[in-house]
């Protein structure tokens, strides 16, 4: 067999027919349930729940486009920042809350809400954009990097 005929049948043969037709299926099972779900109002599983807040601070997050964060209470006083000790993830949602709220035309610097909720859990509520970042399942350090700030 000539070396054009091997690589034309290898080319043939590089995704199986029954690989495909499998991922398809997939796909068309998938949809499925997504339909059945939604026109039978079936109840949303794993969904978090936002436990009531128990305690909050509004602070100000100021940056670069380095991704250094500053944060600061309402009257300035500087409380925390992403160059410090184990706290880069201040600089990583400085940069996501920053970039959404320069896509919306919002002011970047309007104060933002760090809460601890019931279940002891972690969240960031920004009210000019609406969003709410729930802490959860970023890593003890990341969270721990927010937490500090309601102590």
């Amino acid at each position: 067999m000539s070396v054009a005929k091997q690589m034309r049948h290898r080319d043939k043969e590089m995704v199986p027919r029954i690989l495909v037709q499998g991922m398809f299926a997939l796909m068309a099972s998938s949809l499925a349930i997504v339909a059945y779900a939604q026109w039978f109002d079936v109840p949303q599983r794993g969904v978090l729940i936002e436990a009531p807040i128990v305690q909050s601070v509004d602070v100000v997050l100021t940056g670069d486009r380095e991704g250094t964060f500053e944060v600061y209470d309402l009257a300035g006083t500087q409380i925390a920042a992403s160059y410090e000790n184990k706290a880069g993830f201040i600089g990583v949602m400085g940069r996501v809350i920053d970039r959404e709220r320069t896509v919306r035309g919002l002011p970047v610097d309007a104060p933002l809400q760090v809460v601890r909720r019931d279940n002891g859990h972690v969240a960031i509520i920004d009210p000019s954009t609406g969003h709410v970042f729930e802490l959860i399942g970023y890593g003890k350090d990341n969270v721990a990097a927010f937490a500090q700030l309601l102590n």
